[in-house]
């Protein structure tokens, strides 16, 4: 089972290392990790996405805990909570797919954020399901370039993670 974790940690050099390195001594893979700074200045948020069964989960939290930089483990997993990604795609364009592509971009309610000769930049956040569907909307055109983050969430309603 895929788990989305949240971890709240200080925000300094190497932490990032470390929580990783705990993933990978464990031999699990990390399917998507995405950090950014909170509204708590020196604190970071993790949101990880790993497989593993809740038995996994509940050990890695544990260890997470053991490491010094870490405030708050929270598997969302068993909560509600809006997540998001973002991709962004260069895509080859000429006179005959330009309409075609803008209104592919319109139906999945993205952005064209560069517009050249021969390619366009396009923007688009959703859940995974919505980024991927973009992504194959979009191969017959011809994909030159993909960037995409990980997963990002948060829980519904008044919780909150608190640090």
């Amino acid at each position: 089972m895929q788990h989305t974790i949240a971890v709240i940690v200080e925000n300094r050099a190497g932490v990032l290392t470390r929580v990783a390195g705990l993933f990978s001594r464990r031999g699990y893979n990390i399917k998507s990790l995405a950090v950014g700074e909170t509204d708590v200045p020196g604190v970071s948020r993790m949101t990880i996405v790993v497989n593993g069964d809740q038995k996994v989960i509940e050990q890695v939290s544990k260890q997470l805990y053991k490491l010094i930089d870490v405030i708050k483990v929270t598997d969302l997993t068993e909560e509600e909570y809006v997540e998001r990604e973002l991709i962004m795609l260069k895509v080859f364009v000429n006179s005959e797919t330009r309409t075609e592509i803008i209104q592919t971009v319109d139906i999945f309610r993205a952005r064209i954020v560069d517009m050249g000769r021969e390619t366009f930049i396009i923007e688009c956040t959703g859940d995974q399901g919505k980024v991927a569907a973009l992504e194959q909307a979009l191969k017959p055109y011809g994909i030159k370039e993909i960037v995409r983050t990980g997963k990002i969430a948060l829980s519904r309603g008044t919780k909150e993670q608190k640090q």
